[in-house]
Order: structure tokens, then sequence, then C-alpha cells
């Protein structure tokens, strides 16, 4: 049986601290592990080979965070597809089933879920039923009249019928007639009997999916999917194939389960205090009840306020109300339009050398600190409009800078003038750390000519 975990998606409901470029399922928010992490230390239990299909920006994130944990799990063969940009989950389950002729047990990789023994034996339910020739949905019994989730009609095994997210009051009465569940958003069936249901149901995707695999670079254990994506039609599995198959068999998840979708569902996941509000050693509360925060970076008091979300990060601070979190993707599209690297990044950003963060930026001039992982280096560049000052706070750089090669260590530093080829390479054993000055009439990250660089990212501009 193969894991198919889907690393796609930008958890804007989770806007500010869930950036297109570090989204949710990539967040370390629960015991320094990240929810992607912690799919796949519970599915290596049963399944000993991986498929990613992940985004292209986001796809180094997910090879760094499965170098962390490998040693400390069961031993997993890990394999890639890697999307130029997101075509839904129908298209992205059929790369891995062309790909793999054998039971897929396909998940979402930002969902927290509770592996228990109630968890494994379901699957192992669910694995007899997808050698049947079944495609099975996996359901969550309600615990309460969630809005924020699609349902699933059953009689017990069969699928009556699935049904959009609700208002509150359908929601109630779904958790009154006791047959309708959440869908999980996990599936499990056979290769071969998912496509040829997406073939007979939805054969526009099947063709253009087959077209984009076909045509796929291959290296090592990474496909990169060419821009025949264009072609797939942006549909989900369940308006392709599952609203449509007769092929259908349910199993319930009995355990504690949340896609940690919004601030309100993150807000069960915490403990809290006598009063209600989220147990944090930067919190001062008077008068105030039933308050969640989410904030480390400076004390947070509050005073005669009760039932706010209130979600503090170096580069934005949302407010809003409990029970309306779900507008946040709203407040995100007018972001969109008004200050769209707010959505991409935070003060952090990551890159597939390592990552940077921006300590502090003026009109003419911006200090940053580089973090430069062991074994990586930046692409070969060069900038049109600034000039680069480099002192390394840690580890060993070996800088090129035109025709010169040197190295520099700690309290060392060195000028890279304007338009100047220049690269930094970190050939230690530990991360590099370098503070940067930026100075120029324009410091945007797309003032850049790469020469060379290991990523690919030679036509790209998107920084360092």
């Amino acid at each position: 049986m193969i894991n198919v975990i889907l690393c796609g998606g930008s958890g804007t409901r989770l806007w500010p601290i869930s950036r297109e470029n570090l989204p949710k399922q990539f967040l370390k928010m629960f015991d320094s592990k990240s929810l992607y992490q912690m799919t796949i230390e519970r599915n290596s239990k049963i399944c000993k080979k991986i498929n990613l299909v992940a985004n292209a920006n986001q796809f180094f994130l997910a090879l760094d965070q499965f170098e962390e944990i490998k040693d400390k799990i069961e031993k997993v063969e890990l394999n890639a597809v890697i999307e130029p940009f997101g075509r839904n989950t129908a298209g992205a389950i059929a790369f891995s089933a062309f790909l793999n002729k054998d039971i897929l047990f396909v998940t979402p990789s930002d969902h927290k879920i509770e592996a228990n023994k109630n968890y494994y034996e379901a699957i192992k339910k669910a694995e007899k039923f997808a050698k049947d020739g079944y495609l099975v949905v996996f359901g969550i019994k309600p615990k309460y009249p969630e809005t924020g989730y699609g349902y699933i009609e059953t009689d017990g095994e069969n699928v009556i019928k699935f049904h959009e997210k609700p208002d509150l009051k359908t929601a109630q009465e779904y958790i009154k007639k006791g047959d309708f569940y959440w869908n999980s958003g996990m599936f499990m069936f056979d290769s071969k009997i998912y496509l040829e249901e997406l073939k007979k149901h939805a054969p526009d995707v099947y063709e253009s999916a087959k077209n984009a695999i076909e045509n796929a670079k291959k290296s090592e254990y990474i496909r990169i999917l060419s821009n025949y994506m264009e072609k797939i039609p942006d549909i989900s599995i369940d308006y392709a194939v599952m609203e449509k198959s007769k092929k259908l068999k349910f199993v319930e998840l009995d355990v504690k389960w949340s896609d940690v979708g919004s601030f309100d569902s993150l807000d069960k996941e915490f403990e809290k205090d006598e009063n209600g509000n989220t147990k944090k050693d930067n919190l001062v509360a008077l008068n105030s009840k039933n308050n969640f925060i989410f904030g480390k970076y400076k004390t947070i008091a509050l005073s005669n306020v009760n039932d706010l979300i209130v979600v503090d990060t170096p580069s934005a601070l949302l407010v809003t109300k409990k029970g309306k979190s779900q507008s946040v993707k709203e407040i995100v599209k007018i972001l969109k339009e008004k200050n769209p690297e707010v959505v991409k990044f935070g003060r952090t950003v990551y890159r597939p050398w390592g990552n940077y963060t921006n300590l502090f930026e003026d009109k003419n001039y911006k200090v940053k600190l580089l973090k430069i992982n062991s074994g990586k280096r930046l692409s070969l560049q060069k900038h049109f409009h600034r000039s680069e000052h480099w002192v390394v706070v840690s580890g060993t750089a070996t800088i090129v800078k035109g025709d010169k090669k040197f190295i520099l260590r700690p309290n060392e530093s060195t000028y890279i003038p304007m338009g100047e080829i220049h690269r930094i390479e970190n050939n230690g054993k530990i991360p590099l750390k370098i503070i940067e000055v930026q100075v120029g009439e324009y410091l945007g990250e797309d003032d850049i000519v790469r020469i060379e660089d290991d990523f690919g990212r030679v036509e790209g501009k998107c920084g360092k």
C-alpha cells in the first residue's frame, strides 16, 4: 500500500501564520513537528512507500522536513511529483495512479489525527474494500454542527450522497439525523480502479493528466510536470469521481480529527486557562474570557474583551471574533489586491538553500539574516539596482565575487558592488549565517539576474 500525500494548498484561512511560501502543513505548531511530518509518521507504520504531490515552490520544504524525521520513523521509500501549479485533487491523485500499480491510501498533509488503534483498524477495513474493487471514502462522526466541512450521508458501508458545506441550521439537522459524517478528504482504492472510474466520469481529466505525466521530466525520485498541466481541468476528486461512481464504500474513522482549517478549529487544539483563554506565558488578561491567542513575539495584553481571536506575527496582526474565522479567506482576497507580498511571505522567507529573515527595511536600505544550509549555495547572480555587504555571523562561507573565490569566517566581511557577479556557498557541516545589508534605489526581490542555479531557477525571478 502506498501513501499518496497531497502537499498543495496555501491554508489561506490561517493567514497570517500560514503564507503561500510556508503554508499550514509545514508549520511546526505541535510538539515541534509539522502536520506534514505527523502525517508521514503515522502512515509510515502501514505504508512502506510514500508518493508526494507537491507544489514546485514548496517541494524543498517537504524534502527538508522528511530528512529531519526519516531516521526516527519506519523505513519508507520516498517518491515525488512536482507540480508547477495546482490543478486540484482529481489530477494530482491521477499522477500517482499512473505511476504506481498498487493500493493507494490518499491523505492530505495538513490534518491533525490521533493515530490510535481505531485509526489502523479503519485502514485495514478500507484496504479489504479496495482490494475488492471499491473506492473507499473515510468519514468522521461529527462532534458538533460544523459549517466549515463537507458531509457524507451514509446507510452504514454505503454512501448515499455527498453534501456541500452547510449553514448552521442544516448542520444541526445533520447532527440530529445521525447518519451524516464529516468528509475527511481521505480515500483508498486500487490505482487501476481509480483510473477506470476517472476515465469513465471525467475523461478530460484522465487524458490530460496522462499526457502531463508522460511528458514529465524524471530526475532521481522526482518527476517534474511540464506545461501540459495547463490542460488539466481544475476539479476535485469529489466532483470528478466520487459523486458519480457506483463503486463506493464508506469507512468511519473513530478518532480525534481536525483539518485545522480555521482559527476556530485550531483553538480547540490548545490548552486553556481558568478563564477559557489560550494558556500562554506572554499573555496578560484582565476581565477577559474565552479568547484564542496565537503569538510568541511580544507580550499580549487583553482588557475587558471576550471571544476574540488574536493572531500576532512579526509582519502582520489579525483580530477577529470567534465563530467568524472562516471569513479570513475574504481578508486574504483583499490583501492579494492591495498587498500581495504579505500573503506570499512572512518575515522569514524560505528558499531551497535555506531561508532569510527581514530584520529592518527603510527607503534605500534593507537588513537581512541569511541562513544557508550545509552543502547548499545561492544562485550565481548579479543585481542592477543594489549593492550588498555581507558579514559572517556563524559558520564558514565560500564567496564567489567576480573571478575571485575566497573564504570568510565569523566576523569577517565583504562588499559586493552593484552589477558584480557573486555567490555564497556553505561547504561546511553546520548552517551558515550571514548578515546582509542591501543599499540601493530599488530593493525588490525581482532585481536579480541568475547565471547558474542548482534549483532550476535561472529563468525565474523569485529572489535569491
